[in-house]
């Protein structure tokens, strides 16, 4: 088992690479609503599975730290987005590049 700290500093950089592997899921027609929902759901995902390759199944026994690293990787990968992904454009090119083209509009 890792130390709280090393977790934390794992599910952040799990975080900030979130919003790149999320916007591959997205579609630019979405609404910001289904954008945030999937992304939050990604993120909480990907916080279990950090914890879980950390330490295996037994590391979900240790409440903090696996709160902890869920925490982190939820709050970074948002912020991360806010911040960085998306006023760079990045993740808005990864999501119209992975988009179906031709795709009937949603609604």
């Amino acid at each position: 088992m890792s130390s709280t700290l090393q977790l934390i500093g794992t599910g952040s950089a799990v975080g900030s690479l979130m919003p790149l592997i999320t916007a591959v899921v997205q579609r630019p027609e979405w609404s910001v609503r289904a954008k945030k929902t999937v992304a939050a759901v990604m993120a909480l995902l990907a916080g279990v599975v950090t914890v879980a390759a950390d330490g295996g199944l037994d590391q979900f026994q240790h409440g903090v730290p696996t709160f902890a690293t869920i925490a982190a990787v939820l709050a970074v990968s948002q912020s991360a987005h806010d911040l960085l992904w998306k006023p760079s454009g990045i993740a808005p090119a990864i999501e119209s590049a992975t988009s179906p083209k031709g795709a009937p509009a949603a609604g």
